[in-house]
């Protein structure tokens, strides 16, 4: 009879070993399958990050260009002013030789030539009267030859730059685009790693419960095999109390990281005179690539450039340089500049920054949009 139930007894406790080790199998299938899915999706991100990058050092590089280009049209620009200043006093000075010579029925021209005497002298007077009035034609051809390469070469540029503006306008939406697919994808493997955590504590709280109904089942064996009384019973109930799974057993944590810019020092006597400079600007200045022409244009970064160097201080002519050469920082104060990719912007406080923001507007009051705040 006790060896009839302490086989019976041993066989429960096997079952109940098989089972939960089903389960365990079974729930690290499921943890495995997610990591899987967690690493293709991480996988798709560093890819997508991988573009983006060099989809910003493209837009660096154009920012560059960019101002470049400005700066050779508005070259272009002052050369056909100077041309065409050139060419209207070329034509003013042979005005006033025509009249000369020709307003009193050429009479000065022909006593002119008269007086010379002989006829090789009066020859040669006709002859430099005529070179004279040659002169006139080929100068003013030359000019207006120099007026129109010149005018050619801007219209090149400007067209240069039309297709530079609309490169810019492209890898902006691409950036766009790349950005809210990474943000996907980040949270997706944020999802995943949510799942893991989860399946791994269920696993381990399974686990706890399995080891202790493979204890108690133990207990219940060896009682049964020692007594046939009723006493394996109680004995079974406070043995299965004892052992039971503490809270923290099957308890996973996941650590968080956040982080955090640098500190400067801030100087508000040099911050009073880079905002009063930006004030300065607003609604007088145009937003013209490559342009730093104080009450007439400029362009996001030079204008930034411009405002510190009124307070003495000398920083890069890019954004993308401007960011590098100074310090990041998490407590914006008035005077700090504004950075997110391809732009910068004075912060002058209360959520505020004032820009050159893009071609055809004047310099302006904006709500802050910056994915960094710089300090120098």
């Amino acid at each position: 009879m006790r060896k009839r139930r302490f086989t019976a007894g041993l066989t429960a406790a096997v079952m109940i070993l098989f089972s939960a080790a089903g389960n365990v199998y079974a729930d690290e299938g499921d943890t495995a399958e997610l990591e899987q899915q967690k690493a293709e999706a991480q996988a798709e991100a560093d890819s997508l990050q991988s573009q983006l990058n060099t989809l910003l050092e493209k837009m660096t590089e154009l920012e560059n260009a960019l101002i470049d280009k400005g700066e050779e049209i508005q070259q272009a620009q002052t050369n056909l002013a100077a041309a065409e200043k050139k060419r209207q006093k070329q034509y003013e000075d042979m005005k006033l030789r025509i009249k000369y010579m020709y307003e009193n029925g050429n009479a000065t021209l022909i006593e002119m030539i008269l007086e010379s005497g002989d006829f090789t002298q009066i020859l040669s007077r006709a002859e430099y009267a005529q070179k004279i009035n040659e002169y006139d034609r080929n100068m003013l051809e030359e000019y207006a030859r120099t007026v129109q390469e010149i005018s050619d070469l801007q219209a090149a540029l400007e067209q240069d730059m039309t297709t530079l503006e609309e490169t810019e306008t492209s890898y902006e939406e691409q950036q766009s685009q790349l950005t809210t697919l990474i943000e996907e994808k980040s949270s997706e493997v944020e999802n995943l790693d949510v799942q893991i955590q989860e399946a791994a504590r269920l696993a381990a709280e399974k686990e706890a419960e399995r080891e202790a109904q493979a204890a108690a089942a133990s207990r219940e064996t060896s009682s049964q095999e020692h007594s046939d009384n009723s006493s394996s019973g109680s004995s079974q109930t406070s043995s299965t109390a004892d052992s039971s799974p503490g809270t923290d057993s099957g308890s996973v944590s996941s650590g968080s990281s956040s982080s955090s810019g640098g500190s400067a020092s801030y100087n508000a006597s040099a911050a009073s005179i880079i905002v009063n400079a930006a004030w300065s600007q607003v609604g007088v200045a145009e937003y013209i690539y490559g342009s730093q022409n104080p009450g007439v244009s400029f362009d996001c970064s030079g204008l930034t450039q411009w405002c510190y160097a009124q307070a003495g201080i000398s920083i890069p002519r890019t954004s993308s340089e401007q960011l590098a050469a100074g310090t990041i920082v998490t407590d914006p104060q008035p005077g700090d500049i504004c950075w997110t990719q391809g732009h910068v912007a004075i912060y002058i406080g209360n959520g505020q920054m004032i820009e050159a923001q893009k071609p055809g507007t004047l310099v302006c009051v904006s709500s802050v949009r910056a994915t960094y705040y710089v300090r120098y």
